[in-house]
């Protein structure tokens, strides 16, 4: 993943900047990017983590936070979150108690590792447009990685705000019970029918090819789903410890705890579809090819 400037505003179009905020790891990448939209009606999307995430200090965060409030807080009319992660919209709350901006966005339907603290003033719907001076930013409903993921579209120049829908230089977590595979795959291809230039991701660079990246996310997941399938076919029943091993075997053993979940959620998926099935519950759970 690229290595993004913290603190410092970067601008993208006459319409689009983006500053990244400083909470680089394991799962951001450099940071999450917030992006500032307008020029007279601003609309900030994603202003990131706060005292809540415990993954940045509040100094480093109030310093990226002043930086937006220096340059364009007596202009914010709106502050959107595409979902409530702890990197994504603690922040969200400073910004709108200093500015009296509209908080924007769906609510958490869970506490799964989600910032119930977000509050929206206008709880988005799929389709709904907030409209400023100068951009029509439409809210595409996106479940996948969590069920109240929004990506919202800049229509005027078909720049997609992808939050952690689509990121650049690695795939998306999907974490059951609200990370939801079939919908993520459901999710990806109805932004295929969108007229997309760019891809703006929550972490990482724009992304010049979106339907191509589309559609390669999607060929991504299917083909782990037959490598699932291929490996629960040697064994009567198998565990997610084992199975994981075998069919994340071209990922670093560092990260099969992450990837664990993602194929819990593949397993779900295949469960729904009535290909697969689970055999007990917790530490005993096994799962089956049907």
């Amino acid at each position: 993943m690229t290595s993004l400037a913290h603190g410092k505003i970067i601008r993208l179009s006459d319409r689009l900047r983006r500053i990244t905020a400083p909470n680089p790891g394991l799962m951001t990448g450099a940071g999450t990017n917030t992006y500032i939209l307008g020029n007279k009606d601003i609309a900030i999307v994603d202003p990131g983590p706060f005292d809540s995430s415990g993954s940045v200090s509040s100094s480093a965060m109030s310093s990226h936070i002043d930086t937006i409030l220096d340059s364009v807080g007596d202009r914010i009319k709106w502050v959107v979150a595409t979902h409530t992660h702890l990197d994504h919209s603690p922040a969200v709350a400073p910004i709108a108690k200093a500015t009296g901006a509209q908080v924007v966005g769906m609510p958490p339907a869970d506490n799964l590792f989600q910032d119930t603290t977000f509050q929206p003033n206008w709880a988005m719907q799929h389709d709904d447009v907030i409209v400023g001076d100068d951009f029509h930013l439409r809210a595409i409903h996106t479940p996948g990685h969590v069920s109240n993921h929004l990506c919202f579209l800049l229509e005027e120049e078909g720049v997609l705000l992808a939050g952690d829908h689509v990121m650049n230089g690695s795939t998306v977590v999907i974490v059951p019970p609200s990370g939801d595979m079939k919908a993520y795959i459901t999710s990806l291809q109805l932004l295929e029918t969108y007229p997309l230039l760019k891809i703006a991701p929550a972490h990482g660079e724009l992304m010049s090819q979106p339907l191509e990246t589309l559609r390669w996310l999607v060929e991504h997941r299917l083909d782990r789903e037959a490598k699932v399938i291929e490996k629960l076919a040697v064994h009567s029943s198998v565990n997610l410890a084992t199975l994981v091993t075998q069919v994340y075997d071209d990922v670093d053993v560092s990260l099969h705890d992450y990837a664990q979940l993602s194929l819990l959620a593949h397993l779900i998926k295949l469960e729904e579809e009535l290909r697969a099935r689970s055999v007990g519950k917790g530490n005993n759970q096994q799962w089956q090819l049907l």
